[in-house]
């Protein structure tokens, strides 16, 4: 097919733990020399689309921040769409305000440091990490079985950095959605509007693009579910065993490629 443009995941993709997986910086350049655009679609909250753009140029791969859509910006669309004028109590690793203009947040370190707000019209959940403690955590349940809507910016259950696996905001999601009976709603990915948001952006159609992921279900088949081409790289958070399980079942969908990693990428295009 011909390649309207490519669409990467950053972490485990292009980076780990923000330092550039072997061969990254290479396969961009040869897209580069062949004028096939691309654009950045991560869950990665954080940190703004200006510093992810400013670190994967330290790191050696040149992105602009116009390049990148963060769950975070889609949130404050969903947002402003939705639940317009709405006071938003926000829980996540980072400070991701730049990435979302006109949305009126609390920020859950407020509450942490002693200041005890009222009752949300909104919570947001970002990415997990300390600001996830017992004590807002509670508040967040007690809001949400009280029938705050609860909006999670994805709902990845893990990441990995050079360290090692950490859970993230989907692990706390499953138990607090079993137990509340209420559901969230998630807008980065698997959810197809980051996906349909980064063709419209190259202006291309969805069938035109190849999506390259290191998740199995929230990059490749996501994409593929709005008409992509995806393609699975072996590095990241992939697992062989989890690949294995899912090909053996005849009836489910199965990612277009896998290669060993975006090293590998011009080459399965034919570049």
């Amino acid at each position: 097919m011909a390649i309207g443009g490519v669409l990467f995941d950053i972490d485990g993709v292009l980076v780990t733990s923000w330092k550039p997986i072997p061969g990254a910086a290479e396969a961009l350049g040869v897209l580069a020399d062949h004028q096939i655009a691309c654009s950045y679609l991560t869950n990665t909250t954080t940190r703004t689309r200006q510093q992810i753009a400013s670190a994967l140029s330290q790191a050696g791969i040149s992105v602009r921040p116009d390049e990148v859509l963060t769950a975070a910006a889609l949130t404050a669309d969903y947002v402003r769409n939705n639940y317009p004028d709405a006071r938003c109590f926000l829980v996540n690793n980072g400070d991701i305000t730049d990435d979302m203009p006109g949305i009126d947040i609390v920020d859950s370190v407020m509450y942490d440091d002693g200041v005890d707000p009222d009752v949300p019209d909104v919570i947001l959940l970002g990415g997990a990490g300390p600001e996830y403690s017992h004590r807002t955590l509670s508040r967040v349940y007690e809001w949400m079985a009280q029938g705050v809507p609860v909006v999670a910016m994805h709902r990845s259950t893990a990441w990995t950095t050079t360290e090692g696996l950490r859970i993230d905001t989907g692990m706390y999601l499953i138990g607090m959605e079993e137990t509340s009976g209420r559901k969230a709603t998630a807008v980065g990915k698997p959810a197809p509007a980051g996906f349909l948001a980064s063709a419209a952006r190259l202006g291309v159609d969805p069938d035109e693009m190849y999506m390259i992921g290191d998740d199995l279900n929230n990059d490749v088949l996501a994409a593929q579910v709005v008409g992509m081409t995806g393609v699975l790289v072996r590095t990241g958070k992939f697992r062989q065993d989890t690949l294995d399980r899912w090909a053996a079942d005849e009836f489910a969908m199965q990612p277009n490629h896998v290669i060993d990693s975006v090293r590998n990428l011009p080459e399965l295009l034919g570049l």
